[in-house]
C-alpha cells in the first residue's frame, strides 16, 4: 500500500512536500480550485524543485476551467522538471465551479474531454472542436522537447465518484481516484465500474492503478473521536460532506443522505443566513481548510466516523491491511489544515511503520 496526500494548493507552504517525502509518503496532490488556492501547476513546480523522490499531480485537476491541450501542455513542462514522478489526475469540477455558481461538467462532456486529453497525453492527433468550431486534428508539436516533454509517460487518474464517472475512469484512464467507504463504495465496485469502462473500448486492465481520496485521523490513547483536536484537524473535511450535499439536496429536490438527517435543519439554516446570490461563496469559501460560525456544534462523534477515517493507530492498521487485500494501491489523504504537519508524522510513526 501506498501513501499520499491531497493538499490545498498553498505557494507559501512548498515545505510540507519535502516533510512527506522524508517521512516515506509516495505522493501528493494538489487540489485545483481557482477562486480559492493557489494556481495548482505553479505550486507543483515549486514542488518538484523541491523533492527528488516523491509522485506529484494535480489532485485533481478541472476540466471545466482548462481545455485539454492547456493541461497536457502544463504537465508536460513539469515533465521536464521531474521527469517520471508526474501524474494527472482529472475531475468534472466540484467546488472549483460551484465556487463560481456553475455546476460540474455533465458525463457526456466529460467523456469528450477524457478522449481528447488521453489522445494528446500519448502524443497522438486527435481532432478537437474549439468554442462550437468544427472538429480539426490537433497534437501537441513537442519538435525538440527542449520546453515539455510527455516521455516518461504521465499517468492519467480519472476522478470517479459514480457509477459513470468510474466506467469513464476505465475507458480513458490508466488509473482511477475514488472513494472508499464511509462515505464512498467497495474497492471492488469502483474496479468493477471501471472494468466495465474497460470492456466497452476494448482496453486491457493490466497495470490499471487505483487510488483513494479519504480523510483521516490517528488518535492518540484515550482521546475522544470528537476532541477539539480531531475538529480542528479535520472538521473542514467533515463540512466538506455536508456542503456537497447542500448542493445536491436543493438542485435535486431530493431528501439528505441518513447520516445527515439529524443535523440537515440546522445546517441549512446557516447557509441561509447569507443572501441566496452569495450562497456559492459560504459554501465552499472554507473548503477543507476552516469551519464558519457555528458548524463546530454540529459535529460530533458520528458524523465524524460516518465521513472520516479515524481511529488508533493499531486500528487503522487492522483497516488498512483489509483495504490493501481488497485490492486498493493507494490510499490519499486530504487535508487543508496547518495540522497536517503532525498528521503526516503521526501517521507514518503509528501506521505506516507497522505495515
Amino acid at each position: 500500500m501506498k501513501f499520499g496526500f491531497c493538499v490545498m494548493a498553498d505557494i507559501t507552504d512548498i515545505g510540507f512536500y519535502p516533510h512527506i517525502e522524508s517521512l516515506g509518503y509516495s505522493s501528493a496532490w494538489v487540489a485545483d480550485s481557482q477562486m480559492l488556492f493557489s494556481d495548482c501547476y505553479a505550486v507543483l513546480a515549486l514542488a518538484a524543485r523541491a523533492t527528488t523522490k516523491l509522485r506529484l499531480g494535480p489532485g485533481t485537476a478541472i476540466c471545466g476551467t482548462r481545455i485539454p491541450p492547456v493541461h497536457v501542455a502544463a504537465m508536460a513542462s513539469l515533465n521536464r522538471i521531474a521527469p517520471g514522478r508526474l501524474f494527472l489526475g482529472i475531475g468534472t469540477g466540484n467546488t472549483a465551479l460551484r465556487s463560481m455558481g456553475q455546476k460540474p461538467m455533465r458525463m457526456a462532456e466529460f467523456s469528450e474531454y477524457l478522449r481528447v486529453l488521453a489522445a494528446l497525453l500519448r502524443g497522438e492527433a486527435v481532432d478537437y472542436g474549439f468554442e462550437g468550431r468544427a472538429p480539426q486534428p490537433i497534437q501537441m508539436l513537442l519538435r525538440d522537447e527542449r520546453c515539455m516533454t510527455l516521455t516518461p509517460k504521465i499517468p492519467l487518474y480519472v476522478s470517479g465518484f459514480g457509477p459513470r464517472a468510474m466506467a469513464l475512469a476505465g475507458e480513458y484512464g490508466d488509473g482511477i481516484i475514488f472513494a472508499i467507504p464511509p462515505r464512498g463504495v467497495p474497492v471492488a465496485q469502483a474496479l468493477g465500474h471501471a472494468r466495465q469502462g474497460a470492456a466497452r473500448s476494448g482496453r486491457d486492465m493490466h497495470g490499471y492503478l487505483n487510488a483513494s481520496l479519504s480523510s483521516v485521523a490517528v488518535l492518540e490513547k484515550g482521546e475522544a473521536v470528537d476532541s477539539d483536536r480531531i475538529k480542528a484537524l479535520i472538521g473542514p473535511n467533515v463540512m466538506a460532506s455536508v456542503y456537497y450535499f447542500y448542493d445536491e439536496v436543493h438542485e435535486k429536490g431530493i431528501e439528505p443522505p441518513p447520516f445527515l438527517a439529524r443535523i440537515w435543519k440546522k445546517y441549512c439554516s446557516l447557509v441561509e443566513e447569507t443572501r441566496p446570490e452569495h450562497r456559492h461563496f459560504r459554501t465552499h469559501e472554507c473548503h477543507y481548510t476552516a469551519l464558519h460560525r457555528g458548524e463546530a456544534e454540529l459535529i460530533d462523534a458520528q458524523l465524524i466516523r460516518d465521513t472520516c477515517l479515524i481511529g488508533t493507530g493499531d486500528e487503522l492498521v487492522e483497516r488498512i491491511r483489509q483495504l490493501e487485500q481488497d485490492g486498493l494501491q493507494e490510499l490519499v489523504f486530504a487535508i487543508g489544515t496547518s495540522g497536517k504537519y503532525r498528521l503526516a508524522e503521526d501517521f507514518a510513526r503509528q501506521v505506516m511503520a507497522k505495515l
